[in-house]
């Protein structure tokens, strides 16, 4: 594989390019440094109506002609809001790769951000709030965010319906103009394209958009909110999740939390799947993870459960944590560094898995992060690696949100 290159464009663009020469495609992924923590407080589900609103007219194309084009090139593309930034991806044939970074310019560059689809948006933005009402889980993650992060980075990409309302399209502009220039964007390419090509390409199209500024890289401070909250809802089953205080992915515990995480939660031999659904039968799913924001982290445990075994599910899940520092087994700690590892070298041997990887490499170390590095930390991990850690970061401020009939009973743990 040959080397990676990671630099800086003249016009503001920081990237990196992985050559892989055997491949049929070139994936490129953009994250522009704006998100939802970017939004005006009174203005929630901006940078998400931003996002769903620039491809759909720009100064050459309207909407479907954009699109059109984007087909004639075989391009597959997506984009998303998250908390920190905005990410452009597609994968296209290398002999389409120009064209596509010239239809990417055009609406990053170019949007005439078209009244009557700004409106459209926000409506359809209201819809898919009311149906979230109907997503018990997606109801408890929305909850759980607001108070594991805060009120910047816990927010949720739709906003709430009474800031929607007061979006304007001169808003959607103001935000596109402060946040879409190159100095805020982060660019990750994999795939049969020479590094010199790829900053050819970028300087051309993007260059004179902006001044080169490098603001928006520093991280949103975590405010935690431990305590319980229950949402009274009728329904057949119950939702609990708990969360608590963990490290970021640049932390050296970092990979002693990943195995951690993949012994409680990394398939059906693991301990919650087999001790609290299938032992005890408390749950009708299960299952912990991580969340990790620049600079932060925060361990969650979720399940669902019947509303009569709601105390006893949530005592399971914090015993199951607990006995971590007490009983690993060998086999148990050699499945979870397996997983891991097999999910690097199989599920990120996709040239779009690759230049993912790539750019959260740029996102969350400011460098390009080879795999072998990260595998390798992965199998350092130890049973006394895993019990120190539980020493130094115990779950001893607790988020607890419950979700349906009735709250908890149970004393705190």
């Amino acid at each position: 594989m040959a080397e990676i290159v990671h630099d800086t464009l003249p016009c503001g663009i920081e990237y990196a390019v992985e050559p892989m020469p055997s491949r049929h495609v070139v994936c490129f992924q953009l994250r522009v440094l704006g998100g939802l923590c970017a939004e005006p407080p009174d203005r929630l589900g901006l940078a998400h109506l931003v996002e769903e609103t620039l491809d759909k007219g720009t100064l050459r194309y309207d909407g479907r002609a954009l699109s059109d084009a984007f087909d004639v090139i075989g391009a597959g593309r997506g984009s998303g809001t998250g908390r920190e930034t905005t990410t452009f991806t597609c994968t296209v044939l290398p002999e389409h790769f120009e064209r596509a970074v010239a239809l990417h310019a055009e609406f990053l560059r170019n949007p005439t951000f078209p009244e009557e689809v700004f409106r459209t948006n926000v409506d359809l933005a209201k819809q898919e709030l009311l149906t979230l009402e109907d997503d018990p889980q997606g109801l408890v993650d929305k909850r759980m965010s607001r108070r594991a992060f805060g009120p910047v980075l816990g927010r949720h990409p739709l906003g709430e319906a009474e800031t929607l309302d007061r979006a304007t399209r001169d808003d959607l502009i103001t935000f596109w103009q402060r946040h879409f220039v190159p100095g805020r964007m982060l660019l990750a390419v994999a795939g049969a394209v020479e590094p010199r090509r790829v900053a050819g390409v970028f300087e051309e199209h993007f260059s004179g958009f902006a001044p080169p500024g490098a603001d928006g890289r520093a991280g949103w401070p975590v405010e935690f909110s431990p305590g319980r909250t229950h949402f009274e809802k009728q329904l057949e089953q119950e939702q609990i999740g708990i969360c608590w205080p963990a490290v970021d992915v640049t932390h050296t515990d970092f990979p002693t939390q990943q195995v951690m995480l993949g012994i409680l939660s990394g398939g059906m031999s693991c301990r919650l799947f087999t001790e609290v659904r299938e032992k005890l039968g408390l749950v009708y799913w299960v299952g912990a993870w991580q969340d990790t924001p620049r600079g932060a982290g925060m361990i969650f445990l979720g399940a669902s459960t019947t509303p009569e075994r709601c105390d006893r599910t949530y005592g399971a899940l914090l015993r199951e944590v607990d006995r971590l520092a007490e009983d690993i087994e060998p086999d148990e700690l050699e499945r979870a560094v397996t997983g891991i590892v097999a999910g690097y070298e199989t599920r990120g041997d996709g040239t779009n898995a690759h230049c993912r990887e790539l750019a959260a490499d740029l996102f969350f170390f400011g460098r390009p992060l080879p795999t072998e590095e990260k595998i390798a930390k992965v199998q350092a991990v130890t049973i006394d690696r895993i019990r120190d850690y539980l020493s130094r970061h115990p779950r001893n401020e607790l988020c607890v949100v419950t979700l349906g009939p009735r709250p908890l009973t149970a004393a705190a743990n």
